[in-house]
């Protein structure tokens, strides 16, 4: 009897226990027959923005090759399509990787319940993590709020190696009521190469190119000193086990290691705690006296639009915009100057990231920037400050980083570059002036800091890092 595996956030054929369990179980039928299914749901489709639908679909397509184009492309909604695909190809079962969300939780509990109505297996293998959520708890199985704790016990609890190819791969079925790719917009940007091979070989090129120094050069944004590996790990085109099995304990791998570990502790956070996708994790932070009304809204814009008068801010919203990418030191710095500068609420910056990010995920997104904001689990102080300056300063001395993004700087010399404002000819070629002075909000942002219930405050560190 034929077998159903359904491709949602993992899509690659290597490294995939769902592919291989959904195998072992067609050839332990008798035919060896295996559909792999994508749904497009037509109700989520149209919120992600024009890059993600693009990119998607450019893996899906490079999924779909490595299958010998046997991608069977559904349109609906999952509680209706899983069991009607199941019931239409006589499936035995029907086999995925987990989803730890509410969302798909419950709607992986439907499913099932339907699938068993009508004698079809609804089996879970594996996750998009090395460790699923839920796994790494303390001595009394209560879950971890602080990283470096969960970190050591995420290395006591190990993970299993990459999952071996099937030793006989399935006959993929070929089924001829395919709905067809989703259009695919436009992107007045170029995406990068989507898919399993360009993850691998991109991983390549980190382990023999950057990942010695990973440790020393992973805060540089004029460096190409990272794996660029988020995307391909939000959609599953490789798994952080295939990274993990390649590692060893140099100071470069040993940070890339931890980095990874953050985004398995971030997973498990939001699992243990799914309100915190959108809401504080430490609810006292959600009395902080945040800016509204029209002057914010433009202050945000200026935000969005990478016209805020800080070259290092700027540049970074401007790489946001235009690669749907953005350097991770320079994610916070960009998070701490909306919420700390221009006193507007996290969540504002939480959904416009989200928006345009080809790696966001919701997880690491939304506690990513309760980090920054203070109010997060295992969060960075409220009252640390990151300097825009300084920042820029610090991890783009040359600003190679600022010139890419921002041609209107591109004539300021190295010492000035950061502080375009303070040379003769720094904004003539268009750049706005500060729209902020950061002393001044710095000051402001603490007193906002103070004004809240006992609990929230904290000893203040004496200067901005």
């Amino acid at each position: 009897m034929t077998r159903v595996l359904w491709f949602r956030r993992d899509l690659r054929i290597h490294d995939n226990p769902a592919l291989v369990d959904a195998t072992q179980a067609a050839w332990a039928d008798g035919d060896g027959v295996v559909i792999p299914l994508v749904l497009i749901d037509p109700h989520l489709w149209p919120t992600w923005g024009a890059p993600k639908q693009a990119y998607l679909i450019d893996s899906l397509r490079s999924l779909d090759e490595s299958l010998g184009g046997n991608l069977l492309i559904r349109h609906g909604s999952a509680r209706d399509v899983i069991p009607a695909v199941a019931a239409q190809f006589q499936a035995h079962g029907v086999h995925f990787a987990g989803d730890y969300t509410d969302v798909g939780i419950a709607r992986d509990d439907a499913i099932r319940t339907s699938l068993t109505d009508m004698g079809v297996e609804f089996i879970q293998t594996g996750s998009g993590y090395a460790v699923a959520p839920g796994r790494v708890t303390k001595d009394d199985q209560t879950s971890y709020k602080v990283y470096t704790p969960f970190y050591k016990t995420w290395l006591k609890h190990g993970w299993r190696q990459p999952a071996a190819d099937p030793s006989r791969w399935p006959i993929w079925a070929a089924p001829d009521t395919c709905d067809g790719y989703p259009d695919r917009p436009d992107v007045d940007f170029a995406l990068p190469v989507a898919g399993e091979q360009a993850a691998l070989d991109r991983f390549e090129w980190f382990l023999e190119n950057a990942a010695a120094h990973y440790n020393e050069n992973r805060n540089r944004p004029d460096v190409d000193g990272t794996s660029r590996l988020s995307i391909a790990l939000k959609w599953g085109e490789i798994h952080p086990r295939t990274l993990l099995a390649r590692l060893d304990e140099s100071p470069g791998h040993e940070v890339f290691r931890k980095e990874i570990a953050w985004r398995e502790f971030y997973a498990d956070v939001l699992f243990n705690r799914q309100d915190t996708a959108k809401d504080y994790f430490n609810p006292l932070y959600k009395q902080m006296r945040y800016d509204t009304g029209p002057d914010a809204d433009a202050r945000f814009l200026a935000w969005c639009q990478g016209r805020t008068g800080f070259p290092f801010v700027d540049a970074g919203m401007r790489q946001l915009n235009q690669e749907g990418w953005m350097h991770n030191r320079v994610r916070m710095v960009v998070a701490s100057f909306l919420v700390k500068d221009l006193h507007l609420e996290w969540t504002r910056g939480a959904d416009y990231f989200f928006d345009k990010l080809l790696d966001g995920d919701v997880a690491s997104n939304s506690h990513g920037w309760q980090w920054t904001a203070g109010c997060g689990t295992d969060a960075s102080p409220y009252y640390r400050v990151f300097n825009p300056i300084g920042q820029g300063q610090k991890f783009d001395p040359g600003g190679e980083y600022i010139r890419k993004y921002i041609p209107e700087l591109r004539h300021v010399d190295n010492k000035s570059i950061h502080e375009p404002w303070t040379t003769l000819d720094g904004l003539t070629a268009g750049y706005p002036a500060p729209i902020v002075d950061h002393a001044i909000e710095r000051h402001e942002a603490l007193a906002r800091l103070a004004e809240l219930p006992k609990g929230a405050q904290k000893p203040l560190y004496p200067q901005d890092t």
